[in-house]
């Protein structure tokens, strides 16, 4: 009878993480860490701007745009950047002042639930997030629409997919990607069942496109 008392506390004890990670898979995916933004100019940066944008579904967010610091002409280049999930602009605006390059534009909005941005960090809501951000770049003044770049690092290398995919873009590069949500799961969490994994997150079928 302990053993059956036992074993019946081990499969709630599962079940009972099972049911958690379903529920909060995308806070484990986007733990959403808020802070203020700070000003370009406020860390060195004088020609940037803090900028606001809104998606499609009204979410209000919040980011910088850099113009180039040394313009090769009327229309340049520009750099659209998607962060990894546990930052925020203000965690990596250093990298982001040394990673431009000279030349181009930069373009960088703080995720929904991210920073200052309003909403909630879902899978749906960072690429709409996306879309706005690269509308926005693309009718930039003096941005060359043909010369977009866009760059993903870690979590953001599958927003930076699928705006490369759904957007006519120059390039796209990927720092420390990974393959899909699914594969991720079954590296870091193979012991519970496939099944429950909401998420996406599928760089190798959206890069085929």
């Amino acid at each position: 009878m302990p053993y059956l008392r036992i074993g019946l506390g081990i499969v709630l004890v599962y079940a009972a993480l099972v049911l958690l990670l379903w529920l909060f898979q995308e806070r484990i995916a986007f733990p959403a860490p808020r802070s203020r933004v700070p000003g370009p100019r406020d860390v060195g940066l004088p020609r940037g701007e803090t900028i606001e944008l809104k998606t499609a579904s009204g979410t209000r967010l919040v980011g910088w745009y850099l113009p180039p610091a040394r313009p090769a002409g009327e229309r340049f280049p520009a750099l659209l950047w998607f962060y990894g999930n546990g930052e925020t602009i203000a965690s990596i605006w250093p990298v982001l002042r040394d990673f431009q390059p000279p030349g181009a534009a930069l373009l960088v909005v703080d995720y929904p639930g991210y920073g200052a941005s309003g909403g909630w960090a879902t899978e749906a809501a960072v690429y709409e997030a996306a879309d706005a951000a690269y509308d926005a770049l693309h009718h930039r003044p003096g941005v060359d629409p043909s010369r977009i770049y866009v760059y993903g690092r870690s979590l953001g290398s599958a927003v930076a997919t699928r705006t490369a995919a759904r957007h006519d873009v120059a390039g796209l590069i990927l720092e420390s990607p990974f393959t899909s949500a699914r594969a991720m799961a079954r590296r870091h969490y193979g012991f519970f069942p496939r099944f429950i994994l909401r998420l996406s997150l599928d760089n190798l079928a959206t890069i085929k496109q």
